[in-house]
């Protein structure tokens, strides 16, 4: 039985509205008292109970075998005291039960906004190289109970990824 696994690195590029939009939204600060539009994440909560929260994560490396999807729900993710991070996703496939190999991209998060996943984005992190980092999440109250799929690619192709 071959056990070897391959690393394959993933070229992480800054995020912006344009390269995240098969993925979710990013959301930058915006002036007080700004009516509501397409700059504003869209949310779907409607699945269940919101629960927003501070996780706090120590360090976490560039490196992973797991994705994940949540196909009730919009997710936020956002790092505290203007830290940047790591995530990688694949756009959402929901007719299919595993990502699009070919479709991972890697993305560098600043730490002056948040990002918002479409519904059934899979990702990977957050992955950084600080100490400890606190993200705020927002997502439903049994989200990681009843709406979280995973793919293992270890399992399934021996491949691990690093983000660069």
């Amino acid at each position: 039985m071959n056990t070897s696994r391959t690393i394959q690195q993933l070229q992480a590029q800054w995020v912006t509205p344009k390269n995240f939009r098969p993925y979710g939204q990013v959301i930058f600060a915006s002036q007080d008292g700004k009516a509501y539009d397409a700059e504003d994440a869209k949310l779907n909560l409607q699945n269940g109970i919101p629960r927003f929260y501070i996780m706090q994560l120590d360090k976490r490396g560039r490196k992973f075998h797991k994705i994940t999807r949540h196909v009730q729900c919009t997710q936020c993710l956002g790092s505290l005291s203007g830290k940047d991070w790591l995530i990688a996703v694949c756009p959402p496939n929901n007719d299919v039960d595993q990502p699009a190999l070919e479709e991972i991209a890697a993305f560098r998060i600043p730490g002056n906004c948040f990002i918002q996943l479409h519904q059934g984005t899979w990702h990977a992190g957050p992955y950084f190289e600080h100490e400890t980092v606190d993200f705020y999440n927002l997502e439903l109250t049994d989200t990681n109970v009843v709406d979280h799929f995973t793919h293992d690619f270890l399992k399934s192709h021996q491949l691990e990824f690093e983000m660069i």
